[in-house]
């Protein structure tokens, strides 16, 4: 069983790493916003919520970039600048797409926008994996 499980990683293993990278990233973000808007920031304020937002958003980008370069494509590039750069304007990409499905199924089409949510992240998901292995960690 356990040598089936190792020959079963082997053969998958970027998608698994970039699966369990998205969900520490996931984490990650949360405490960002939550550990704002429970100490300096007040979630009741819109302003300082989007700000929380931002925050949140941000350091999950730099933690991502970070644990997908290390960890999930284990890419050696030193042009981290760059790399860096592109990696944040693919991020803002998809959180212009999940914007769009989001306006377009849930306020448009009047879709629930839970099932809408379900469906942007995957289609995110897929959209940040294919941009990084092909544009932005390719070797």
């Amino acid at each position: 069983m356990k040598a089936e499980i190792v020959k079963i990683y082997k053969k998958y293993r970027e998608i698994i790493d970039y699966i369990i990278a998205g969900g520490l990233t996931t984490a990650f973000s949360m405490i960002l916003f939550y550990g704002s808007v429970w100490t300096i920031l007040d979630g009741t304020d819109a302003r300082q919520m989007q700000a929380a937002n931002i925050f949140s958003w941000s350091g999950a980008v730099l933690f991502s970039y970070t644990i997908n370069k290390l960890f999930v494509f284990k890419n050696e590039n030193t042009k981290i600048t760059k790399e860096f750069i592109l990696f944040a304007a693919g991020r803002l990409l998809t959180l212009v797409l999940d914007m769009f499905i989001m306006f377009l199924g849930a306020t448009y089409m009047a879709i629930d926008f839970h099932v809408m949510k379900l469906l942007s992240m995957v289609l995110v998901t897929v959209g940040n994996y294919i941009i990084s292995k092909f544009l932005i960690f390719r070797f």
